[in-house]
């Protein structure tokens, strides 16, 4: 069963938040764009930015299990 991440930002009245599985990262991204691109929304490309970098921390995090453990 894939592994099930959350990105989310509170912004005034508003929270989004964006639940995904890991490997589905682009998907997150073009929905972050959508958004930012709609009127009706008080999404901007701060905001897109802020999830975004979200997202690279919890890509960076997965990719530290894959680096070999440092000697002490």
């Amino acid at each position: 069963m894939p592994e099930t991440r959350t990105l989310s930002l509170l912004k005034g009245q508003q929270y989004f938040c964006f639940r995904y599985e890991v490997g589905q990262e682009t998907k997150v991204l073009d929905a972050l764009v959508e958004m930012v691109n709609r009127r009706d929304l008080p999404f901007d490309w701060f905001d897109a930015a802020v999830m975004s970098h979200q997202l690279g921390r919890h890509l960076a995090k997965e990719l530290e299990t894959f680096l070999p453990k440092k000697a002490a």
